[in-house]
């Protein structure tokens, strides 16, 4: 039988889940309190307040110009690895495929593989077989790492599917694609949004493979982030850096509120 829990436990656990959560959560506090700093350069804690450095960065043609590479670039990741990502998730899950064990292994393998030493084995292909970084590199970099999380969240909404609904759609004559198109993937929308989520996310913000692949005509906005901290930094990157989190806290307020957190995790 299993004794009862020390009382002081309790207040220990409490208090470390604070640290932790006070460990997490400080880097955030620092970057949007020197994002409201009025000095010319990037301290902690910031120097009188202003928000105009919110207003450079709304008004650079770099930012801007950086932050649209960067979104075009999120939303293509999106549109490749959902659809690959789904179709693989569906086939792994429905089918008995030769290898399958493999196969899955292969698609996840990204996750265990540090970015950097992809970036470099990308650079080494498109040096060799293509025309160098470009766009296309970038796209096609960015899919490979976000594949496997569009993969593990449709294959984990593919566990909780009935499969009784896609018996009876065949029964009462539905077509194939009218069974996947109507009947599966409306039950996948949960493990999709959520893959959807991460692989914008990740592509958004990626600096290790964009710092490798990017072309001269080309930079996205971590990139341009980088950059401002080697020659010139100022609250400016703390301002943009700011945007970033609150447009992250944006998307996953309104996965909230269409599918909620808990149906997705």
């Amino acid at each position: 039988m299993i004794g009862a829990v020390p009382g002081w436990v309790r207040p220990l656990a409490v208090l470390f889940v604070i640290a932790i959560a006070i460990f997490m959560l400080a880097p955030l506090v620092v970057v949007v309190a020197s994002s409201v700093s009025a000095s010319e350069f990037l301290v902690f804690p910031p120097r009188g307040l202003s928000g105009r450095w919110y207003a450079e960065v709304l008004q650079s043609d770099a930012y801007l110009s950086a932050a649209w590479t960067s979104l075009l670039l999120a939303l293509m990741t999106v549109a490749l690895s959902l659809s690959l990502g789904t179709a693989a998730a569906l086939a792994l899950a429905r089918f008995r495929i030769p290898g399958r064990a493999f196969i899955s292994s292969l698609f996840l393998s990204p996750l265990i593989l540090p970015s950097l030493i992809f970036a470099i084995g990308l650079l080494m292909v498109f040096s060799i077989y293509g025309n160098g970084p470009s766009l296309f590199g970038l796209v096609i970099g960015h899919t490979v790492i976000t594949l496997p999380y569009v993969i593990r969240t449709v294959t984990a909404s593919l566990a909780d599917m009935d499969p009784h609904l896609d018996e009876a759609a065949r029964m009462m004559g539905a077509r194939w694609w009218q069974r996947y198109f109507l009947v599966i993937l409306p039950q996948c929308r949960t493990g999709m949004a959520a893959g959807a989520f991460f692989a914008f996310n990740i592509s958004f913000d990626d600096a290790v493979v964009a710092l490798f692949m990017r072309a001269p005509d080309v930079e996205t906005l971590p990139m341009r982030i980088y950059s401002t901290l080697e020659f010139s930094p100022d609250p400016s990157v703390a301002a943009v850096s700011t945007i970033m989190i609150a447009m992250t806290a944006v998307l996953v307020l309104l996965l909230d509120r269409i599918f909620g957190l808990s149906k997705i995790m």
